[in-house]
């Protein structure tokens, strides 16, 4: 999908606000109100918006700990990765998945009640005989996120047409 300068500015600023009303998102990219929702619409029927998120406190909702657990499995075949991802989806604990090259072929962020949650959740789910080879866990003190996704076509299309 291409995307033009308008829809650039949607994703901004939807990415900056996403509880935006299509009136002030409208306002903002002086768009009439019915055009800017058929973009919207657009963009997400095209996977470019992959839909809205609540930033929600882990604290307030019982996680007492976050920990980014590395997997190395045992054996790297499509059936096995596809095996690993899907049982690691499938937990409730887990809040990412991440499938790496290098000498960790996965690393999961995961976010529990306690030093024991995350001791049974490794021991039960990240140890399966015979499809993980190694794991290690390192603990997350803390972290923060950007919400906003690097626009590297409007900086590209910039620097193309200055001639740099």
């Amino acid at each position: 999908m291409k995307l033009d300068r308008i829809d650039h500015e949607i994703l901004s600023a939807l990415q900056n606000d996403a509880r935006l009303s299509n009136k002030e998102l409208a306002a903002r990219v002086e768009l009439a109100p019915s055009s800017c929702l058929e973009r919207v619409r657009r963009l997400h029927d095209a996977g470019v918006l992959r839909g809205h998120h609540a930033d929600v406190d882990p604290s307030q909702v019982g996680v007492k700990l976050e920990a980014m657990v590395a997997i190395r499995l045992a054996e790297h075949s499509s059936d096995k990765v596809a095996q690993f991802r899907q049982d690691a989806l499938g937990r409730e604990e887990v809040v990412a998945i991440y499938y790496l090259a290098g000498s960790t072929d996965f690393l999961v962020h995961v976010a529990v009640r306690s030093p024991e949650h995350l001791r049974d959740l490794v021991v039960d789910a990240f140890s399966t005989p015979g499809l993980i080879a190694r794991v290690e866990t390192s603990l997350i003190f803390e972290h923060d996120r950007r919400w906003v996704t690097p626009n590297y076509l409007v900086a590209g299309e910039a620097e193309a047409s200055s001639g740099s």
